[in-house]
C-alpha cells in the first residue's frame, strides 16, 4: 500500500505485525495502539503498549516480539468485534528505542487475518530521517464497516510526543510540591523500560516504581530452526519444535529462613497470597502459547523475601538450549518493565539461571544472570542450580 491509501478489512480477528531487519547498530522498536473517540483517548487506559499490554475491552492486546531469520516482529492482536461502539479509530504506532527510524531498515506494518494467517494489508515505511515515533496505520469505521489506512506520520519527539498528541498523560520529572496539595491525579503511564545487559546487569525495583502489587516474570521463547542439539553433532536428531518442553521455575528463600521451589514438576505451583507469595501461572509445553510461561511475585510481601532465583529447565525434548531464542521480561504492576535476552548457548546445558531478585533491606534488586549450567551425570537440573547458588535443599525425583 502507498501512504494515505486504504483497504477494507476482511475479518474482525486480526494480527498486526510491526517488522524490521535486525543487525548491529539497529535500534529496538516497539509497537503500540491507541483507542480513540473523537480523535483522542478517553483516558490513559486507551493506550496499549509494552507497559500496558491489554485494553480493558479485550479488543487490543500487545503480544510481544519474536526474532527469526534476521528479522524482528512486534505483534498486536486486534479483535474489531470487541471494540466499543463509541470508538471510531484504532491507531497503530511504532517507537524507536536508542536511535531514530533512519537506522531501522525495512520497516513495515502488516495486517493479517489471525485465523487464516493471510495478509490483508501491508505498508512499507521508508525515507525516515530524525523520526523516533510513527503512526504507521489505523483502523477506522466507515459506514458501519472497518477499513485500514496507511498513515506514515512521523514524530521526532518519540513515544512521549506521539502519546501526548492523542491525549495521553506522560510521566514527567516531579516538581516541588505546593504548600496546599490537591488530591493526586490518576497515575500516568510509564514509558521507560530497562534492558539489562552484561555491562549493566542490575536494577532497583524501587527506582523503577515497582514497590507493590504483582510482579509478572515472563519467559518467551522460540526455536530458531528445526535443530538436533548437541546429540545431532553425533548424527542423532534430538528434538523438533513440537517435542520441546521448557519449565520456568523459582527457588526462594524467605526472611524467616524457609526455602523451597516453585515449578510444574510435582505440581509445586506455589501461592500468591500465602507463603511463598510466588505463583506459577501455567506450563507452556511447546512454546506455542503466545504469552510463554509466567511466574507472579506478590510485591506486597517484599519484606518476606530474602532472595528469589528464577531459572528455566529443559524437561524433555532437547539436550541443550542450543538454537533457542528467549526473552525474559519482569513487569511490575506499578512500574516500568525490565527485560533482557539470553545469549546463545554454547555448552550442553539443560538449566539456565535467569534472574536473581535480592532483598537489600529497603529495596529489591533484580540481577541479570543468564547463566547456562551443565549438570553432572545423574544430577538433576534443579540440584545443579541449587548447588551453584548455595540454596542447600534436599531433592527427590518428581514428575508432572
Amino acid at each position: 500500500m502507498s501512504k494515505g491509501s486504504n483497504a477494507p478489512v476482511p475479518t474482525t480477528a486480526l494480527r498486526v505485525e510491526l517488522g524490521w531487519r535486525s543487525g548491529p547498530g539497529v535500534p529496538d522498536a516497539d509497537a503500540s495502539a491507541l483507542v480513540l473517540v473523537g480523535g483522542k483517548v478517553r483516558s490513559d487506559a486507551d493506550f496499549v503498549f509494552y507497559n500496558q499490554p491489554q485494553h480493558a475491552s479485550g479488543a487490543v492486546r500487545h503480544e510481544g516480539k519474536r526474532t527469526e531469520g534476521g528479522r524482528v516482529t512486534d505483534t498486536l492482536l486486534v479483535d474489531l468485534a470487541r471494540v466499543e461502539p463509541a470508538v471510531e479509530t484504532v491507531v497503530l504506532a511504532a517507537s524507536a528505542d536508542g536511535g531514530t527510524f533512519a537506522q531501522v531498515p525495512d520497516l513495515y506494518i502488516e495486517v493479517r487475518d489471525a485465523e487464516r494467517d493471510t495478509v490483508a494489508a501491508r505498508f512499507d515505511s521508508d525515507g525516515a530521517t530524525v523520526e523516533t515515533a510513527f503512526v504507521l496505520g489505523e483502523f477506522y469505521r466507515r459506514q458501519g464497516a472497518w477499513k485500514f489506512r496507511a498513515v506514515g506520520q512521523g514524530y521526532d519527539s518519540g513515544l512521549e510526543g506521539l502519546a501526548t498528541d492523542f491525549g495521553i498523560t506522560v510521566e514527567e520529572p516531579q516538581q516541588s510540591a505546593p504548600v496546599s496539595t490537591p488530591a493526586p491525579p490518576a497515575e500516568p503511564v510509564r514509558l521507560t523500560k530497562v534492558t539489562l545487559t552484561k555491562s549493566a546487569p542490575s536494577v532497583s525495583l524501587t527506582k523503577q516504581g515497582g514497590t507493590s502489587g504483582a510482579l509478572r516474570v515472563n519467559l518467551n521463547w522460540e526455536v530458531r530452526k528445526q535443530f538436533s542439539g548437541w546429540g545431532g553433532k553425533r548424527g542423532r536428531a534430538v528434538a523438533l519444535h513440537a517435542d520441546l518442553d521448557l519449565d520456568l521455575c523459582a527457588l526462594y528463600e524467605l526472611a524467616d529462613g524457609r526455602k523451597g521451589v516453585v515449578q510444574a514438576l510435582g505440581n509445586a505451583y506455589g501461592a500468591l497470597h500465602q507463603p511463598p507469595y510466588i505463583h506459577l501461572d501455567g506450563d507452556d509445553r511447546t512454546g506455542a502459547v503466545a504469552s510463554g510461561e509466567n511466574l507472579t511475585v506478590n510485591l506486597d510481601h517484599k519484606r518476606d523475601f530474602r532472595r528469589i532465583l528464577v531459572f528455566v529447565t529443559i524437561y524433555e525434548g532437547a539436550r541443550s538450549f542450543a538454537d533457542l531464542h528467549a526473552t525474559v521480561t519482569l513487569q511490575p504492576q506499578y512500574g516500568a518493565p525490565i527485560d533482557f535476552s539470553l545469549d546463545e548457548c554454547t555448552v550442553p546445558s539443560t538449566v539456565c539461571a535467569l534472574a536473581l531478585i535480592t532483598n537489600t533491606g529497603d529495596d529489591l534488586v533484580v540481577q541479570r544472570e543468564a547463566r547456562y549450567l551443565v549438570p553432572d551425570r545423574g544430577v538433576s537440573p534443579q540440584r545443579t542450580v541449587d548447588h551453584a547458588y548455595g540454596w542447600g535443599m534436599n531433592w527427590t525425583p518428581g514428575r508432572k
